[in-house]
């Protein structure tokens, strides 16, 4: 007897079904939150370009290959973009549960540094040397690892329903957790990651509903610390050179202060539409240090002018935006944590970045989110990227 195979008016069963489970409301694709997907690629792309601007013609540094630190830089976010898939593969809880292997291996990766095998790079001892022309940089790893490590210690009482705020105990336990990798860094010193640590554990603390005492407390002790650490001479030379050439920048302007003042001076002479993509003065020139890494925004600025640089800015503004939007819509306090400890990491270091290039902040080695070059940065924001959509998808549909 032969059999008669159905099939809807609308096309072929089984595929169109597959096709409109695929786009259906509750599907993860649809679930996505596209404006933060697309505007991290778009800075990553945009990023691309200008580091192939600023070390096409550095012979010194790309090994005679002008596409050296490009095809590397795609490298970079090709591996991040993996990185944030499998973490939205495993997705924000079940990361919960690997918190302390994952804090473990960060405090390991500040610690060997520390060792024989850290290297020193532009006065920080803050690099591991993989070899190939690769390096690591734990530190950026551990900004990850203190923002679910805190979630996970203020959420645990208030997410099994035994209280609506974290008590003292959590917040001394989450407290005691980020101080020990911070500690590390320090003793690098690595003063930019830990200007972004502090003010991460700020906004994960004012997320957590934590008591204010524990805010102005902490402020309290970041000021203090602050004064001890430059009366006693705790800093090194040459971060004491950068805080002084941020107070005055004609201080020694072919000395500390030529940095700052060459990337004003790029950024000034770009105008509004800038001198175009490879072809700024400055950057042909090679007149700004490090323009790759933390003077990338230099490069925007000169050749895409104002009109590119607030491009950049609104990009990295839509990221937040969104980011502030799921944490505010998350329906548990883990969530909430983790997506507003992200928003405070990205906030900060961006305007950090951004602020030393126009001469509004002391100059603290920092990169620019997605921009700059730099594999430990781009892997470590993607995550945070995955961990953003993971939040998101994961959240309960509304009927």
């Amino acid at each position: 007897m032969t059999s008669v195979k159905s099939f809807s008016v609308s096309g072929y069963g089984p595929e169109r079904s597959r096709v409109t489970r695929l786009f259906a409301r509750d599907s993860p694709l649809r679930r996505l939150d596209w404006p933060i997907l697309l505007s991290a690629l778009a800075l990553s792309f945009i990023g691309s370009l200008l580091v192939y601007s600023a070390t096409r013609n550095r012979t010194a540094i790309n090994q005679g290959d002008p596409y050296y630190f490009l095809v590397r830089h795609l490298m970079n976010l090709g591996i991040g973009f993996a990185l944030m898939t499998g973490t939205l593969w495993l997705g924000h809880r079940a990361l919960r549960n690997a918190v302390p292997v994952l804090y473990g291996v960060s405090v390991l990766g500040v610690l060997l540094v520390l060792t024989p095998l850290g290297a020193t790079i532009n006065g920080n001892r803050n690099w591991i040397v993989l070899g190939g022309g690769f390096s690591l940089q734990p530190s950026e790893f551990v900004k990850v690892a203190i923002v679910l490590g805190m979630a996970m210690l203020l959420s645990a009482q208030v997410d099994a329903g035994d209280r609506m705020y974290p008590d003292s105990r959590a917040v001394v336990q989450a407290l005691g957790l980020a101080a020990v990798p911070i500690m590390v860094v320090m003793m690098m010193p690595d003063l930019g990651s830990t200007m972004v640590m502090t003010v991460t554990i700020l906004g994960v603390l004012l997320a957590s509903g934590a008591s204010n005492r524990w805010i102005f407390g902490l402020l309290t002790v970041g000021v203090v610390g602050a004064v001890a650490v430059w009366q006693l001479h705790l800093l090194d030379t040459y971060q004491i050179n950068r805080f002084a050439a941020f107070a005055d920048p004609n201080l020694d302007p072919s000395g500390v202060g030529y940095n700052t003042n060459q990337a004003r001076i790029a950024i000034g002479s770009g105008g509004l539409t800038g001198q175009g993509l490879f072809h700024g003065a400055q950057t042909t020139g090679q007149f700004v240090p490090e323009q790759q890494t933390d003077f990338v925004f230099t490069v925007a600025g000169e050749e895409l002018g104002f009109a590119g640089s607030i491009l950049i800015i609104g990009l990295i503004g839509v990221i937040l935006w969104r980011a502030c939007r799921i944490a505010r819509e998350s329906t548990e306090l883990y969530s909430t944590i983790v997506a507003a400890g992200i928003v405070a990491w990205f906030s900060f270091q961006s305007f950090e970045n951004i602020g030393m290039a126009l001469g509004i902040m002391p100059v603290a080695g920092i990169p620019l989110p997605f921009v700059s070059y730099g594999g430990s940065s781009m892997f470590a924001v993607w995550t945070a990227v995955g961990l953003l959509q993971s939040i998101k998808v994961q959240r309960p549909v509304q009927a």
